[in-house]
């Protein structure tokens, strides 16, 4: 017989696991009370085929057990239970056999439990029914359930008056010297279109501060001349606050001394100012605000400081459940909004008809999958009856527009994919030859190029002019089998980071290049392939899935697996205070119980996706 200290030793231990975590104490004691401790050397075997009907359940108490399937089914890799997993679940509640061996990996500390108190407890406990019976589901329910309470707690702090003042400030002041004049200073907000301008001294203080609402006053009725020194009309001495204050307190000055402005400072310096306007967009900041003023942008600084609001809003979005594939789909879409302000100022600037061109969104934008660190895919396609007269002004139209986007935070292509290169500027007759040429004759670089501009969507300006394109790539690719065959073997040049038993092969893995880009890849390749148009992920899948007969579990396995890689890359992206080095780096070990279990399965239907990819088109 168990000792009650025993009991409530392990209850503990037991609990910090899913679904012990959720269940009544005294549930979780009788599976306790029930179970039979085991241990299990490496290598050793726990379980077989050659066992008969599944009459036990185990719980890891510590180490890991593999489960390896037979020889036919070897290229797919095992899989690999660790400290606080529960097998074999389906063939115990199937009352079969395993079709796998399963076998210790290390030194391995099982409770083993009889499969009639199984059944009592599932009776019991709806919480233990519910995940013996959609295990992994519960999981991912689980997962972003703890996600939705991370981030909402982050959401509150942004939105909370308890917000430091350095994190509201994130632009440089307009500033000048008390001896400036008059005009200089009304002409510096007027091109700055800011309604304060802060004069300071010569150590960089402040010294006062001129609002648009002081200048009817003190200078349109005394009708002062604009030689007037900016000294004789400011307001002095200023209110300022240092950067580790806080919104509240911004309030409470502005609210005691009847102002709108404050400038913010760090060790006596000026080097921010918070408005009234600041802290109110602290509460109203959504999806529409931000997509409104994307689209009244009045120039390239007011979309750098929108481009920023994006990531907030995406943190945000994120602590109200939104998932994956909504969330680069409202990522994409606005980014889709500042680019097209964007492209819409500078042709205005530079005389370009619109209606002659149109701009393109390549790679993960074209798929509508933008997470927050990104870079530039894009191309132009335009009408022109002497392409070679045209392109050079074209070009010079896109640099501006590709230095516009870097500087809103999207990254120059390395690869040089961006319309600025003579290469990505064409008319639709030179795009289409140049699609043609990688489909029918392509070199392993052609190939890689391909991945990322067959991905096309048409963005800003005459979108037919992009209908010849993508017409040509869903009719010729899928009647190229060497093309296809050149796009599985690219496919499946990554594989997911799995050791032979299914555990983790790394501590740190990438989560693009050897996960969601599994996925893309597979999704694209099968899209291509059977001539489907869609260029979004899930949808390619879902396509795919009827096109060819899959069953309804596999495909949504497929976009399950994908939408959760999103959803981690998201959350490092977010909370990555170095996005430029490693935007979509994971260390495996900073994940909870329950990510790492999903993320394994992921991982494996990533491997199973390749295996069938394998079959279809290597053979």
């Amino acid at each position: 017989m168990v000792s009650q200290s025993l009991i409530a030793q392990l209850r503990a231990e037991l609990t910090r696991h899913l679904p012990f975590a959720r269940m009544e104490p005294a549930q979780v004691d009788a599976f306790v009370a029930a179970a039979e401790q085991q241990y299990y050397a490496p290598g050793e075997a726990v379980l077989g085929a050659d066992d008969g009907v599944v009459q036990q359940l185990w719980y890891i108490r510590s180490g890991a057990v593999s489960g390896q399937k037979g020889v036919a089914q070897a290229a797919a890799g095992g899989f690999e239970y660790e400290a606080g997993d529960l097998f074999p679940v389906g063939a115990l509640l199937g009352q079969r056999a395993v079709t796998a061996r399963y076998e210790a990996t290390q030194d391995t500390f099982c409770l083993v439990v009889p499969a009639a108190v199984v059944q009592q407890l599932a009776q019991q406990s709806a919480v233990f029914a519910d995940f013996l019976n959609a295990r992994v589901l519960r999981s991912l329910d689980y997962s972003r359930q703890a996600l939705q309470v991370a981030y909402s707690a982050q959401t509150l702090a942004e939105h909370s008056l308890e917000r430091s003042l350095a994190d509201l400030v994130r632009h440089a002041p307009v500033t000048v010297a008390p001896g400036a004049t008059l005009g200089a200073a009304l002409s510096a907000m007027h091109d700055k279109r800011i309604g304060s301008i802060v004069v300071v001294d010569a150590a960089g203080a402040a010294a006062g501060i001129v609002t648009r609402h002081d200048i009817l006053g003190r200078v349109t009725l005394p009708q002062l001349p604009l030689a007037t020194p900016i000294a004789q009309v400011m307001s002095a001495p200023v209110q300022t606050l240092p950067v580790d204050a806080t919104a509240q307190d911004a309030v409470l000055v502005m609210a005691r001394h009847g102002i709108r402005h404050v400038p913010v400072t760090d060790g006596g310096r000026v080097v921010g100012i918070v408005s009234e306007r600041d802290l109110f967009a602290m509460q109203r900041l959504s999806l529409n605000h931000v997509g409104t003023a994307l689209r009244h942008a009045a120039d390239v600084g007011s979309l750098e400081a929108l481009a920023a609001d994006t990531r907030r809003l995406a943190r945000n979005l994120l602590g109200q459940g939104v998932g994956a594939r909504q969330l680069t789909e409202l990522i994409s879409r606005l980014n889709d909004l500042l680019t097209e302000r964007l492209v819409t100022l500078i042709a205005a600037e530079a005389g370009v008809d619109l209606q002659r061109v149109c701009w393109l969104a390549f790679g993960s934008e074209g798929r509508s999958e933008q997470t927050v660190a990104t870079d530039q895919d894009n191309g132009l396609v335009f009408v022109s009856d002497d392409p070679a007269r045209d392109r050079p002004a074209l070009l010079a139209f896109a640099r501006r527009v590709n230095d516009a986007l870097d500087a809103c935070g999207f990254p120059l292509c390395r690869g040089n994919v961006m319309a600025s290169n003579p290469e990505c500027c064409l008319t639709a007759d030179e795009w289409c030859a140049r699609f043609a040429r990688w489909i029918e004759h392509g070199a392993p670089e052609d190939l890689l190029a391909a991945s990322i501009y067959f991905d096309l969507r048409p963005l800003v300006g005459r979108h037919e002019l992009a209908a010849p394109l993508r017409d040509l790539i869903a009719e010729r690719a899928s009647q190229a089998p060497r093309f296809v065959k050149q796009m599985a073997d690219n496919a499946l040049a990554h594989a997911p980071p799995l050791n032979w038993h299914g555990g983790f092969n790394a501590q740190r893995i990438d989560l693009k290049l050897q996960g969601t880009a599994i996925f893309v890849d597979a999704a694209r390749l099968y899209a291509l392939a059977h001539g489907i148009a869609e260029t979004n992920t899930r949808r390619r899948f879902e396509a795919a899935a009827a096109v060819i007969g899959l069953p309804a579990t596999e495909g949504e396995a497929w976009i399950g697996g994908f939408e959760y890689l999103q959803m981690l890359r998201l959350r490092a992206q977010i909370d990555s205070a170095a996005l430029a080095e490693r935007p979509n780096e994971l260390d495996v070990t900073t994940l909870n119980d329950i990510d790492r279990r999903v993320l394994k399965e992921s991982l494996r239907v990533a491997r199973l996706l390749q295996q069938r990819l394998a079959l279809d088109y290597r053979r």
